[in-house]
């Protein structure tokens, strides 16, 4: 009872301000229309109601999340789905379209729901004591991290500035320094390993899209909130640039902190089990093999969309064949970066895939729509027409993604380190999957594949 009440009051709080943008896009007419009315005054209320219960439902859920920021999100993203696109065309007698064309006509709800989702996530937060103590040195290392990737993204652009790739106007290097000091103080520093920061960052990467790019900019230019489709399609060029912001951002700062303990740090308990745990060269083979399955699916894909020369000519050819074997290569070399990163940190099927998937899409961003271009002279491939185009190439990295973190999985499940029974570590590897469940882990795989669904209508 005390989690729905908490949930409903966050629920309202976030109805509050979803509440404001309903009223800015003339929205809450079609609220009040459930109740037979259009007032918007009428409309509202009904707002605020449905908020609050679909927040209690949400403090419910997550009770025992100790993160809530990510499942926010997600949950925001499943009830523009359930709600605008589903249930509320039925309770006023239509049809339900689930077409690009009307999900496109419902960004602006849908940009709702994640503002609703995050509001309510924060205030859960506030009324469950979910602290977290920030320290002076995450948030400086934190925050050197962003303005370093951010310098990095601005340099490495063909002479384009850090404002222009990051979209902001008034200065996108600060934007930098503001994602990795926010990073730490919402995150703190949950040593997680390299590769759930990474994917952790890429999400956190669209969300100051939203905030930034999306929000912020045109407010600040004094154009007013600008949610509408046309507007978003213009700000889709700044999204690749902020989900490897909060990717490199995210992913410096584990590095950063992995090396301040080592040097600063007597406790070697931590180093020493690591060691003892070993099969770090197999690790690397596992992910040779599981990287070779998923270039394999993914070869379907480049086949039919005629995509082997491109890759061919990153070494002055045109065949399909040699295409073919530097498409192979750089699929094993991704595969150990990903044993690499992601070592003992899926430990069943569904972790496998859900790591694998947004690894695929961070991935996706990259190597197709980044060092692709620019390996072969060209501008990175940011725009929203070069989004729509590299649609196939996205299915094909998330199958390629899903594929590697299932395979890897299964192989890195079948050795046991050598100082545990296989008991002991069946045990271990449940104990450590729950410890995943509580984390934000499946609304991190959830989320990052909700917003891969969503580029064709981002860009439509």
């Amino acid at each position: 009872m005390r989690d729905a009440i908490c949930g409903a009051l966050a629920g309202l709080v976030g109805g509050l301000v979803f509440g404001q943008v309903m009223a800015v896009i003339g929205y809450l007419p079609t609220v009040a229309a459930i109740v037979r009315t259009d007032s918007p005054v009428v409309g509202f209320a009904v707002h605020l109601l449905i908020a609050a219960i679909i927040g209690s439902v949400f403090g419910v859920l997550v009770a025992r999340q100790r993160e809530l920021l990510f499942w926010g999100l997600a949950y925001g993203v499943l009830w523009w789905f359930l709600g605008p696109l589903t249930l509320l065309p039925l309770l006023l007698g239509r049809p339900v379209s689930w077409d690009a064309a009307t999900a496109q006509a419902l960004i602006p709800s849908l940009l709702g729901h994640l503002a609703y989702g995050a509001v309510t996530a924060a205030v859960l937060a506030v009324l469950s004591r979910k602290e977290r103590r920030l320290r002076p040195g995450l948030l400086l290392r934190a925050a050197a991290a962003g303005l370093f990737t951010g310098a990095v993204l601005g340099l490495g652009s063909n002479g384009l500035s850090a404002e222009a790739v990051l979209g902001l106007g008034w200065n996108g290097l600060i934007v930098g320094a503001l994602v990795g000091a926010s990073y730490a103080v919402v995150f703190g520093d949950p040593r997680e390993g390299a590769g759930p920061a990474l994917i952790r960052g890429a999400a956190f990467g669209f969300v100051w899209w939203v905030l930034a790019a999306v929000t912020l900019s045109p407010l600040l230019d004094g154009r007013g909130l600008q949610w509408t489709s046309a507007a978003v399609r213009t700000a889709v060029a700044a999204l690749p640039a902020h989900v490897l912001l909060g990717a490199g951002t995210a992913l410096l700062t584990s590095l950063l902190g992995v090396l301040s303990r080592a040097v600063f740090s007597d406790d070697v308990r931590h180093t020493l089990e690591g060691r003892l745990a070993g099969g770090r060269v197999i690790s690397i083979w596992h992910g040779v093999i599981a990287g070779l399955a998923g270039g394999a699916i993914f070869t379907g894909v480049m086949v039919a969309v005629g995509f082997l020369p491109v890759v061919a000519s990153l070494v002055g050819s045109e065949s399909a064949v040699a295409g073919l074997v530097i498409h192979l290569l750089i699929s094993q070399a991704v595969g150990v970066t990903y044993a690499v990163l992601f070592r003992r940190r899926s430990f069943d099927p569904a972790s496998g895939i859900g790591w694998g998937v947004s690894y695929g899409f961070v991935w996706w961003v990259l190597g197709n729509l980044t060092l692709l271009p620019v390996l072969l002279g060209a501008e990175p491939r940011w725009s929203a027409a070069a989004l729509a185009l590299s649609f196939p190439s996205l299915i094909g990295h998330l199958a390629y993604g899903a594929v590697l973190g299932l395979v890897y999985q299964r192989l890195e499940e079948r050795v046991a380190p050598w100082h545990l029974t296989r008991s002991e570590a069946t045990a271990a590897r449940a104990a450590a999957r729950h410890e995943q469940t509580l984390s934000a882990a499946p609304a991190l795989w959830s989320l990052i594949t909700c917003v891969a669904l969503l580029i064709p209508i981002l860009v439509s």
